[in-house]
């Protein structure tokens, strides 16, 4: 009996310890949207959030210039399941990204405007992401694309 008790034991605190720690709910929403101007080597930085990123690649895939990138000011905003949505004016998606141990990686790219954006802006609508366009509808977003609402 207290052979099999000593294992017993053992096991128990050795799978306690693995057991990995969760701290929830958490909001990973930002509450208004970052308008980030790109400087001349295609890096953006916010101060306000401590982060920095190149984006000369998601330039190149949504304008195919990757040379004047200093001209353009990428909106972003963090909806609270921590995905990060970036568009600018004259991108035709809003591109969502994830984090990764090194980097941002896209999850979805979301078509938004056939001809491209004019003067897109983000905002907070719980829990969703809202994207306006000038005088266009506002569009309701998720991770996973454009949220249809309720279908009739």
């Amino acid at each position: 009996m207290r052979i099999t008790l000593i294992p017993t034991f053992l096991s128990f605190f050795i799978l306690a310890g693995c057991s990995s720690l969760t701290l929830k709910p958490c909001d990973f929403a930002w509450p208004v949207e970052s308008a980030l101007n790109v400087d001349d080597q295609g890096n953006v930085q916010n101060e306000r959030y401590s982060f920095s990123f190149n984006v000369k690649e998601l330039l190149f895939a949504e304008t195919q210039d990757s040379v004047n990138v200093s001209k353009v000011t990428l909106r972003m905003i963090r909806d609270v399941k921590g995905f990060y949505f970036i568009t600018a004016s004259k991108f035709k998606n809003v591109c969502v990204f994830e984090q990764t141990a090194v980097g941002l990686k896209l999850k979805n790219k979301i078509l938004v405007a056939q001809d491209g954006l004019n003067e897109p802006v983000f905002n907070q609508r719980m829990p969703y992401i809202q994207i306006v366009n000038g005088q266009n509808p506002a569009i309701l977003l998720t991770e996973d694309g454009v949220f249809e609402g309720e279908k009739k």
